[in-house]
Order: structure tokens, then sequence, then C-alpha cells
């Protein structure tokens, strides 16, 4: 046997018995309960695209160990960097909203177009394509132009939420990779972190998800960091105004110390009581007036509305419900397709180029 097939032969059998002996998630959902809040789902039809639908076995025959080869280099690159899980998931959502989750946001700029790379919510913040790319390159070398980059995103978010402790889903598969890239999309279609509740209302749907939705993937800021830059209107009046209440006012001096001197590039929790565990922690920080970012403490605000501050505090006192309601939003983020449909698109051999 030649030594590229002994090689081969090795890994695939190291995943299959990785596969046998790693723990799986029992926090598996279909995306049943509902928050006793009348914003619900309805409205939130996302496109599964033309022409091409998606699965949970798209790859059983032709790749069955794609999500095994995922999974394990997602969980080493959280092991070796607990922040990587944010990353890997802020890069799915990031690809999603723009045009549909086609793998666009992993195209480096080319000769006949700008990426979306270099976009205002982008630059320099987003970060995990080498994770991305070294998951690729395997891949191809045991399954060529099989498994796109948009598939990879999906497996990878779902993955990377399970190596922080939170919950389980079986990804639909069967995404095709974007020709293309959008700058002037990501530029307009991401939501700020100095939104309000109505424009992030309006930006989740405008791509086809619900309020609810908003809520709950905003869950997601329970794990990462974000620099000084995207909360700094959170602390620009403390000391000078009245407006912090009193029970927030020693978390923003913190901020404050924080980001002093630091030219808005230091990097706080998005989540200080547990940052690296994906829970529900993130709502009950909300109720305590602890929300990093503008974005988050809007949405416990009255201002933004009796039934998004109820959902917020259904989620802070009920970790099982937020953790089936933000499992059935990924899937429903994960469904939106390119305008003109995934049966137009490719699989690429390079996720940062086109074939």
């Amino acid at each position: 046997m030649e030594l590229a097939t002994v090689a081969v032969a090795f890994l695939l059998a190291a995943l299959a018995a990785a596969a046998d002996a790693t723990p799986v998630n029992k926090s598996c959902v279909t995306g049943g309960a509902g928050a006793s809040v009348s914003i619900g789902y309805g409205g939130a039809g996302a496109s599964a695209g033309v022409g091409v639908s998606l699965g949970g076995d798209a790859y059983q025959s032709d790749c069955p160990l794609a999500e095994e080869i995922v999974r394990s280099a997602v969980e080493n690159a959280v092991a070796a960097d607990p922040r990587m899980a944010a990353s890997l998931l802020r890069l799915h959502f990031h690809d999603c909203f723009v045009n549909g989750c086609d793998g666009s946001v992993l195209l480096d700029d080319t000769p006949f177009f700008i990426g979306e790379k270099t976009a205002g919510p982008n630059a320099n913040s987003l970060r995990g394509f080498e994770v991305i790319d070294a998951i690729k390159t395997q891949l191809e070398q045991l399954c060529p132009e099989t498994v796109s980059c948009a598939d990879v995103l999906a497996i990878a978010a779902r993955d990377s939420v399970v190596a922080s402790g939170g919950p389980s889903w079986q990804v639909e598969l069967g995404r095709k990779d974007s020709r293309t890239a959008s700058l002037q999309a990501a530029n307009s279609n991401l939501p700020a972190p100095t939104s309000g509740v109505a424009t992030l209302v309006q930006k989740f749907t405008d791509v086809g998800l619900s309020a609810k939705d908003m809520v709950a993937l905003s869950g997601a800021h329970t794990i990462g960091k974000a620099r000084c830059t995207t909360f700094s209107a959170r602390i620009a009046s403390v000391g000078v105004s009245a407006g912090s209440a009193a029970k927030d006012m020693g978390f923003l001096q913190s901020l404050q110390q924080l980001c002093a001197g630091s030219a808005g590039s230091a990097l706080a929790h998005l989540d200080l009581a547990t940052p690296a565990t994906f829970d529900n922690q993130y709502y009950i920080n909300l109720l305590s007036g602890e929300g990093l970012l503008p974005s988050d403490q809007a949405l416990a605000s009255p201002a933004g509305g009796e039934d998004i501050a109820a959902l917020v505090a259904d989620y802070a006192f009920d970790a099982a419900l937020f953790f089936d309601d933000f499992a059935a939003s990924m899937l429903r983020m994960g469904r939106l397709a390119p305008s003109g449909g995934r049966a137009a698109g490719e699989v690429r051999r390079n996720c940062r180029v086109v074939n």
C-alpha cells in the first residue's frame, strides 16, 4: 500500500474512532417551544432556495466523514483559543445576512470585485478564516469538490456553540458557494452595534427573519469579545450624565477604565460573567444593565417594546427555552438563500477564490 493511501486510511480510521468516543451534546432540538410573548416566528419564512433543497444527509454517500472533520478541527481551534468559537459563529451570521448563506464572506478581493472582508462591520473584526481554510484543505483531500464552503461555515457555527457548552442541532446541508461577493450589501445589511431595536428588527425582517429570531440570535453574544470602539456610546456619558442607572454604573466605569488610553483597540468580554460558556447569562446581564453593546442593552429597554423585553426576561429565567429557540433560529437563518437560488452556485476548491 502506498504511503498516501496509508495516510488517508489512518486519518479516516482516526476520525471514525473520535466520532465513537466523543460524547454527543444531547440538547438536540427541533425548534418547538416558543416564549410567552406575542412576537412569535410568524413571517420568518426564509427561503431554502431555488432548485436545490437542504437536508441533513447531503454528504452521507459522497463524504460521510465531512461533519466529523469539521467538528474535530473546531474543537481543536476552540481548545487553543476559546474566543474562536464566537469568531466562527459570527462568520456564519455575517455570511447569511449578505445575499444568503453562500460563503461570499470568505472571498478575497479580485480585480473584478471587492469582497466583503473590508466592509465596515467586517474589517479588522472578522477572524477564523485560517480555521476554515484548514478544514477545507482536509475535505478537498478526502472528498474533492464535494462539500461547499457555505456548508463548512454552517457546521462550524453549530460545532462552536456545542464546544462552548451550548445546544446542538442537525445542520441542514446542500448549500452552494457564490461566485461573487458584495461590499455594498455587507455595509448595508449587517446590524451595527449601535442599532436600536427598531433598526435591529428591520434588518432581520429584511432578510426574512422575525423579531423573535433577532432576540434569540442576539444570545450568541454570550461568548466572544468586542473592541471599545463598538461600545463607546455606552460609556461616553458616565460621570457626566445622570442617564445611567445606579445598578450599571460600576459596570460602565470598569469599561471606561479598560478603554482609557487604548485608542479604542482594547477588547472586552461580551459576557463578563461566563465569557467562554454558551449559556443564557447574556440575558441575565441585560436585566442587570450590563449588556456590552448599545444594541444589546437596547433589547431590555422598555423603549424597545414590551414584547422584546419580555422575551429577554423569558430567556434570562429559562436557559432551556433559550437553547431551543436559538437552535431553531439558527436553522431558519441557515436557510437564507441567494436571490438567484443555489443552483447557480458552485463548490469552491479554495474558499477564498472562485473555481
